[in-house]
């Protein structure tokens, strides 16, 4: 899930830019500084002590104030001491601390509604992908993590409640419910070679992209012809619609099936590479500000409009002025999805795009979402970004590749709750 991620891609109600997706931006790595955490997990009947320093220097992370009066923690062998328990952070309640735009209550591990019931085994592949680009906090804790693939479920549930310490993420008025969005890598019909019925590109990254920011617009990309001759020579690819190419963009990456000159054809991934520095607009807020009832589902509501209302297609378009760039890409593992922020591979059901101010890539999340869409309550990882993907509790569920991975993905947009497991 970064477009706007660095990696994958993502968007307002389901659209998002992953990859890190721009949904794509920050990597977090972790270093010096401390935020401080409430923590102590040895079983669910320990008591509640004083969090767990988390450091917050590098882009991306939560941030707080020093440690004041830290009591010793012994068992603490990483980051600074503690902060004493009864200290509260700016802006949170008495016993939370602040972690950017959230707030990190401590919880037992009862607290977790659904505990004991996920099966592990199909979440800890994601876990193990985020050692490929670990922080400074779970970094210790990767070897130990490759070790237990292939352990029972009770092994694994064990490992976490001993390694790692929950906490309730709220927003710094107290609230701990938060929304949440689904998003998806699409499969896109394409050609290697513009076509009377393939007229919509898809560009690699201009010249020059990062010494102008913001670049062009997505209407001046379109209209103005020092935009065209930047990207001239930049195509990767073209497709049919461009509400698919919209898609790709709000996405942050996909698949091609792609028609090559010579009339082969093979499947490509394009992925997320950099956008023009714009704001993203929702298309879906345009076309109900413009009296349209219904939006919904994705993008096909959007086909049937613009097919009604074809004088009006750029105009849609335009009014999301932000413009995504890829990279082709070879695809490895089909089963994996693509990269989001973190830089490593999605997984379907078991990552998530979130904001990196509120919850550090890299970080176990529970995940607890009871809706008519999708009944959640699972061990994800925090992988991805987007540029609609924006405050404490906000999240974009990864549901994997293909159309019905899509068709959920326009489905989801319920309430949420979310307890990070941070090391103790």
């Amino acid at each position: 899930m970064n477009t706007s991620k660095a990696s994958a891609s993502k968007a307002s109600s389901n659209n998002k830019v992953m990859r890190g997706r721009p949904r794509h931006c920050g990597r977090a790595s972790i270093i010096s500084a401390c935020l401080i955490l409430t923590a102590c997990l040895v079983s669910c009947s320990a008591p509640r002590q004083a969090p767990p320093a988390l450091p917050a220097s590098a882009p991306g992370l939560p941030s707080a104030p020093p440690p004041t009066q830290p009591p010793p923690q012994p068992h603490l062998s990483r980051g600074p001491a503690p902060a004493a328990a009864s200290a509260a952070a700016p802006g949170c309640a008495a016993g939370s601390v602040r972690a950017g735009s959230s707030c990190w209550a401590p919880a037992q591990w009862s607290d977790l509604p659904g505990w004991g019931q996920d099966p592990l085994a199909q979440a800890w592949p994601a876990l193990v992908h985020s050692c490929q680009r670990p922080t400074a906090a779970f970094a210790p804790l990767c070897p130990q993590m490759r070790q237990l693939t292939l352990a029972s479920a009770q092994q694994q549930s064990q490992w976490l409640m001993d390694s790692l310490q929950p906490y309730r993420v709220l927003d710094q008025e107290g609230r701990a419910q938060g929304l949440l969005t689904g998003y998806f890598e699409p499969i896109l019909p394409a050609r290697r070679l513009p076509a009377a019925d393939h007229p919509v590109p898809l560009y690699r990254p201009p010249a020059g992209l990062a010494e102008r920011t913001p670049w062009f617009s997505r209407r001046e990309i379109d209209t103005l012809p020092q935009a065209m001759q930047a990207l001239r020579g930049r195509e990767i690819a073209w497709l049919s619609d461009p509400i698919d190419a919209l898609l790709l963009h709000i996405q942050g990456s996909g698949r091609l099936e792609l028609t090559e000159a010579d009339g082969s054809s093979r499947q490509v991934r394009v992925a997320f590479a950099g956008t023009n520095g714009q704001p993203y607009r929702s298309v879906n807020q345009w076309l109900l500000e413009q009296g349209v009832q219904r939006i919904a589902p994705w993008p096909q509501a959007t086909k049937a409009w613009a097919a009604q209302n074809p004088q009006r297609v750029p105009e849609l378009l335009w009014s999301n002025p932000r413009y995504v760039f890829f990279r082709e890409e070879p695809i490895g593992d089909p089963a994996e999805g693509p990269r989001g922020a973190l830089g490593v591979p999605l997984s379907a059901g078991r990552s998530i795009a979130v904001d990196p101010s509120s919850i550090a890539h890299g970080t176990p999340v529970w995940l607890v979402s009871q809706g008519p869409a999708v009944q959640l309550a699972r061990l994800v990882a925090a992988q991805d970004s987007g540029a609609a993907i924006v405050g404490a509790l906000r999240v974009d569920y990864f549901t994997g590749t293909g159309a019905q991975a899509g068709e959920l993905a326009s489905r989801i947009r319920q309430p949420l709750q979310a307890w990070v497991l941070w090391p103790r």
